[in-house]
């Protein structure tokens, strides 16, 4: 049985990757192809090519998660695996244009998990273990993911393993990924313990993780994203534009981003993000 850190970019993952050495530590990055959201460094950015072997020109994530990947790394003293899928403008466009959104979670599967998936089987022929950061307040979403093991107690991911004969179609296998384990509900870890531990850390960490868009947020935390991260924000809204179609039911990012700034938020409201599996 080998381990695996599941990596985020947030504290809670890192934490785990900090404190509970793996066999591999593994983040999938997601990208996107926007020109005017393009890294802004340079030498950076082709370090990023390099890790994920493919073009990478900027993530609908907030850049310091890049910083926060490359930091963590020589925190650990590991090598952190990345993993990338196909842009999320391929993605949707595989989706016929349609976004994805709290019904149609496709997101998540196509850019998180298959990636690291398709990874695991090509490189890990054991078993595996893959821990998440979950902490000990969030025991619901664990039990929410335990419910989907199979009998061997472990987590099944669809990939594509190859070409039919034809060469014409994916071949599709159904894979046992992991075994789920949640270290810091185990230890009855909490936020406070994971803040504290990194106030003095050398490693930097963005204001929130995940997608700068991501329409679990609510649309005042939406309106604060967009006060700091405008063009990522314009680039959900542009999605929007194309297909027709939106991410959330109740309002438009193309209206969202036009509000007036909001009051201060409480961040502990909106950090369900950096556990190292987008499953919210």
């Amino acid at each position: 049985m080998k381990t695996v850190n599941s990596l985020s970019g947030g504290k809670t993952s890192s934490y785990i990757a900090a404190n509970y050495p793996a066999d591999y530590d593994v983040f999938s990055l997601v990208r996107i192809e926007d020109e005017n959201c393009r890294f802004p460094d340079e030498n950076i950015r082709k370090i990023v090519e390099d890790k994920i072997q493919a073009p990478f020109i900027g993530t609908a994530e907030d850049d310091t998660i890049i910083y926060t990947m490359l930091d963590l790394e020589q925190y650990i003293g590991r090598e952190i695996t990345w993993v990338t899928g196909k842009t999320f403008e391929k993605v949707i466009g595989n989706h016929g244009g349609f976004l994805p959104n709290k019904i149609a979670r496709y997101c998540t599967t196509d850019m998180k998990t298959t990636p690291i998936a398709e990874w695991r089987h090509k490189h890990i022929k054991d078993d595996v273990t893959m821990r998440f950061g979950y902490r000990a307040n969030e025991q619901g979403r664990a039990k929410r993911m335990m419910e989907k093991v199979n009998a061997n107690g472990m987590t099944e991911v669809k990939i594509v393993v190859g070409k039919t004969k034809t060469g014409t179609q994916n071949r599709w296998k159904t894979i046992e990924y992991c075994k789920p384990d949640f270290p810091l509900i185990e230890a009855h870890l909490f936020k406070d313990t994971i803040e504290e531990y990194w106030k003095d850390k050398e490693v930097r960490f963005a204001y929130m993780n995940n997608c700068i868009g991501c329409w679990w947020r609510s649309p005042l935390l939406l309106n604060k994203m967009n006060e700091k991260h405008p063009k990522k924000m314009q680039w959900f809204a542009d999605r929007e534009e194309e297909s027709g179609s939106t991410f959330r039911s109740d309002v438009k990012y193309s209206e969202i981003i036009k509000w007036k700034p909001q009051a201060s938020l409480f961040d502990d409201d909106f950090d369900d993000c950096d556990s190292g599996y987008c499953g919210l």
